[in-house]
């Protein structure tokens, strides 16, 4: 081993797999990360499991957005750098692969202080980043909504669960596992949060050099003026229940939780309510009791208290009278009668504190409440999950009580799912399933879990015991019952010269001792009727709506002897561990370089302290001689199968399908899949077949490097097939393109000479009936011509007015320069020439002779608004006398509808006017 790490001492940090470290000791494993830790490399596979090594600072785009897209786009994710998004992103493609079981949980786990919360921070960006990408317009406003409240719930609930303690500045003090909710295209639709023991004694309680919960420092560092006179919160006010306020952490942001809580959904009124209600919990911290003198007179508040009980009674909007009542008499019943007895001083303190506790842990439950119903989508709109498990590290102080050990059985009960889930289940079955395997030993903690939980007789059921007796605990009574029941055990122990009742557990982690005293009343968690009705009967609407449950106030009253925070707590593991066992899991392992939360410094003691507890080192040597991956005969052929089906229907060999009950033929062709993908492999991978896969008596079991071969193929006979699919599918495409563009061509067609057929024939028929109405037009005037010309001997000419001498000579007036109206004497035709304008022409009568037809055979053409009027009446000296003008005449001269209906106009020439028309007649 020294030969080893001085030959690559300086490759140490290149090893992006702890598996590829020979040999696999603990000296080595620290080495490798103590090496990659002074590089700043902080991820590490070691196996089936992901080692993340808290930096304690900020790292530069280490979580940016191309890094989530550079990890989300790679096509071979194990080749890509260590990293917490290596992890979802294989999650999110098993979920889009459907490898069963689908549903994943992302287990994160390690100390306090190791970034548990910070990489379960990442892992919901994560998925909020890429399963949030919708294709459609319209609907990318409902999943950017979603996406948002996803991530704003992270930070309501560390403001109001977490707390800073002596190894974390931002300690969950409740776990938490998020189900995050995907629709069948594996996009982002909903959440869900499950909370397990909140720890609320602190609210009370806080031990030395920690603080409260973050909630209560946010309001106070930066509330507004208005905001602190509401409170009755003036600058520089101190709280008893506010310890350790000067200090400042990352995580005292009161802008950021109230813009997440008005992202969420809660309006203003309510948000008011709330901040009220975490005000007025605070004075009531600073409320104090004075000892009676007198057993049968209650306890009075001192003075300097008094204002704040006042204040305290003010913002939870309840009688300051009432409240005192309630905090220093309680209510003994005795059949149907109700007896007030006085309480003494420390049963004050312990009602006021369990008054203070009551409301934060319901406002608690309500925020979650609240939160499930913004996020959760409907049973409808998803179909998988995955799952991100946030639970409080493990935990050791100098005094650990009931708290502690609730917190450190869920550490355990986790370890054990690792340990039943991978290191020992996977050796078992490989023997089970016909492997050669020598088995590697690790550290089992179900003696600790036996010791803890197990039946008839564990620590739990003791105290649940003692919890139900209707009696007051005795810490020493329970020690000496703890000792004389659970001796045989090897991982409880008591210090023989301690005179305080305790017991010490030996857990995967290390030992921890726990105190008895106030365990008992603790495990109890009673809430006297008193105090649930006078919150019921508050003025605030949220306290009265929190506190409603008819249920809960009964179950509080009448339900001691039911449930305690253990039995409780138990269910809710219990509840946990059925998930994570019908989920695939993927482990996070948190480690905690040392103990200060400082940067740069990495103590090898805790560090190996920590893998030797989880069992990173058994974990390693478990992933480099096994087979990380087992997958059903009957499963294999449903997903592989298509490799076979592929290659029989090419060579044209004939594939008889065998029932699938049938273990033998199900085997043969599971091995026949497996030499088509190897054979298309280079030699020496051929060589490694066996160090590949392996065939068990009902599973494949096969590593990482085989099933990409497999996917690989996979991948590339269905891209083939899909390629058919889409020649054909563009072949048939084109085809009845081209037999639509050819049908339209004919109906185009034969529209269009429908079309040229009828105008043609409308043009016919408007040409006809315009000859037939000229031809009776020209009859019509030619025999009142011949009528008149008949009797023209009866006309006498009246003497008149000579024309004037221009007239006369030129034959033309200009009819803008006539000063009055022009005696014209016209062509008795009445007819319009084709392209003579409108114009209009004062006539008056001379002599005898009263002109009633109209100037015939005019042309006149425009000269920029000005018109020339030719007549015939001094070279042809006929006149009509069919009628006697009178006034002004207006002829409307157009254009004749005949030129419309030419057919054809390459027969144009320069003849116009009447002769035109006669011409076309013609033609």
């Amino acid at each position: 081993m020294i030969a080893f790490l001085a030959d690559d001492e300086d490759q140490l940090h290149t090893y992006d797999d702890l598996t590829k470290v020979n040999p696999v000791t603990p000296t080595t494993v620290l080495r490798c990360l103590q090496a990659r830790y002074d590089m700043k490399v902080f991820y590490t596979h070691a196996g089936c499991t992901l080692v993340a090594l808290n930096p304690f600072r900020p790292v530069p785009d280490l979580y940016s957005l191309d890094m989530m897209t550079g990890y989300h786009c790679t096509p071979k994710l194990k080749e890509s750098k260590p990293h917490i998004f290596i992890v979802a992103e294989e999650a999110y493609r098993n979920v889009k692969g459907q490898l069963a079981p689908v549903d994943q949980s992302l287990v994160v786990s390690g100390e306090s202080g190791a970034g548990k919360t910070w990489t379960s921070r990442c892992l919901m960006k994560y998925y909020a980043t890429v399963a949030a990408s919708p294709s459609v317009l319209e609907s990318q406003g409902t999943v950017e909504r979603i996406e948002r409240r996803v991530l704003d719930s992270n930070p309501i609930m560390e403001a109001f669960g977490n707390a800073c303690t002596l190894r974390n500045n931002n300690s969950s003090r409740f776990g938490k596992y998020i189900q995050l909710q995907l629709d069948r295209c594996q996009l982002l639709v909903g959440a869900s949060v499950q909370t397990y023991l909140l720890e609320k004694t602190r609210v009370a309680c806080q031990p030395p050099d920690e603080r409260n919960f973050h909630i209560f420092y946010q309001m106070i560092k930066e509330a507004s003026e208005a905001q602190r006179k509401e409170w009755h919160v003036p600058p520089g006010h101190r709280f008893v229940w506010l310890p350790n306020a000067d200090k400042s952490i990352q995580e005292d942001s009161f802008h950021e939780t109230v813009d997440a809580m008005v992202h969420m959904g809660i309006d203003n009124g309510r948000r008011g309510q709330i901040f009220r209600v975490l005000a007025g919990i605070l004075h009531l911290g600073n409320v104090e009791f004075c000892v009676s003198a007198d057993e049968s007179q209650p306890c009075t508040v001192k003075e300097q208290s008094k204002d704040s009980l006042q204040k305290a009674a003010q913002l939870l909007q309840m009688a300051a009278e009432e409240l005192q009542t309630c905090l220093s008499v309680r209510t003994l019943k005795a059949g149907k009668h109700s007896v007030h007895k006085p309480c003494s001083q420390a049963e004050c303190c312990v009602r006021r504190d369990c008054l203070a506790k009551v409301i934060y842990a319901r406002l608690f439950e309500w925020l979650v409440t609240f939160i499930n119903n913004s996020i959760c989508a409907h049973e409808s709109a998803w179909c998988n999950f995955i799952g991100v498990l946030d639970v409080y590290g493990f935990e050791c102080f100098q005094i650990n009580n009931l708290e502690q050990l609730c917190i450190n059985y869920a550490n355990e009960k986790l370890q054990q799912h690792f340990v039943t889930h991978y290191l020992r289940a996977q050796q078992e079955e490989y023997v089970s399933e016909g492997l050669q395997w020598s088995f590697v030993k690790y550290q089992d903690n179900q003696s600790c879990l036996d010791l803890l939980e197990g039946s008839p007789i564990s620590v739990f059921s003791l105290l649940d015991e003692e919890s139900r007796l209707n009696r007051a605990s005795d810490a020493k009574v329970l020690s000496v019952r703890l000792e004389k029941e659970l001796s045989d055990n090897g991982s409880i122990g008591w210090d023989k010269f301690s005179t305080v009742p305790h017991f010490t557990v030996g857990h995967y982690a290390g030992k921890v001792t726990y105190r008895i005293q106030g365990m008992v009343e603790k495990n109890k968690d009673p809430v006297a009727p008193e105090i649930i009705g006078i919150l019921q009967r508050s003025d605030n609407p949220l306290l009265r709506r929190i506190f409603a449950s008819k249920e809960a106030e009964t179950s509080q009253s009448k339900g001691l002897s039911k449930v305690t925070v253990v039995s409780k707590f138990k269910n809710s593991l219990e509840s946990l561990m059925s998930i994570l066992h019908a989920t695939t899991p993927h482990y996070t392992r948190c480690i905690k370089p040392n103990s200060d939360c400082k940067p740069s410094i990495f103590k090898k003691e805790e560090v190996i302290t920590q893998l030797e507890a989880c069992g990173i080192v058994e974990t390693i040597h478990i992933s480099a001689a096994g087979f990380p991956i087992r997958i059903p005969f009957k499963c294999f052929m449903q997903r592989y199968g298509v490799i076979l089906k592929y290659f029989n229907f090419h060579s044209q060999t004939p594939h008889h399908a065998q029932a699938a009950s049938d273990n033998d033929v199900l085997l043969q062709e599971v091995q026949k899949v497996l030499d088509l993908v190897l054979q298309h492999q280079a030699h020496e991978m051929k060589s490694e077949a066996k160090s590949l896969v392996h065939l068990g008596r009902t599973k494949v079991f096969l590593t990482h490097s085989m099933l990409d071969l497999l996917e690989d193929d996979r991948k590339k006979i269905l891209s083939k097939c899909a390629f058919s699919i889409q020649c054909c599918w563009r072949r048939y495409q084109r085809r009845r393109r081209r037999q639509r563009r050819h049908s339209a061509t004919l109906i185009q067609a034969a529209v269009r000479s429908w079309l040229v057929r009828r105008r043609i024939q409308r043009w016919d028929r408007a040409a006809s009936l315009i000859q037939i109405s000229w031809r009776k037009w020209r009859a019509l005037l030619k025999s009142l011509a011949e009528a008149e010309l008949d009797n023209a001997e009866d006309l006498t000419p009246e003497a008149g007015p000579e024309p004037k001498p221009v007239i006369g000579e030129l034959g033309s007036v200009r009819l803008s320069t006539l000063q009055e109206p022009v005696t014209v004497r016209g062509w008795p035709l009445g007819l319009a020439m084709a392209s003579a304008p409108c114009v209009t022409v004062s006539l008056t009568a001379t002599g005898f002779q009263k002109m009633k037809s109209v100037v015939a055979s005019l042309k006149l053409p425009s000269r920029r608004g000005e018109y020339k009027v030719e007549t015939n009446q001094n070279m042809q000296g006929v006149a009509s006398i069919r009628a006697q003008p009178k006034g002004s005449v207006k002829l409307h001269c157009q254009r004749s509808p005949l030129l419309y209906a030419d057919r054809h106009p390459e027969l144009r020439n320069g003849v116009t006017g009447f002769n035109e028309i006669l011409l076309e007649k013609t033609l």
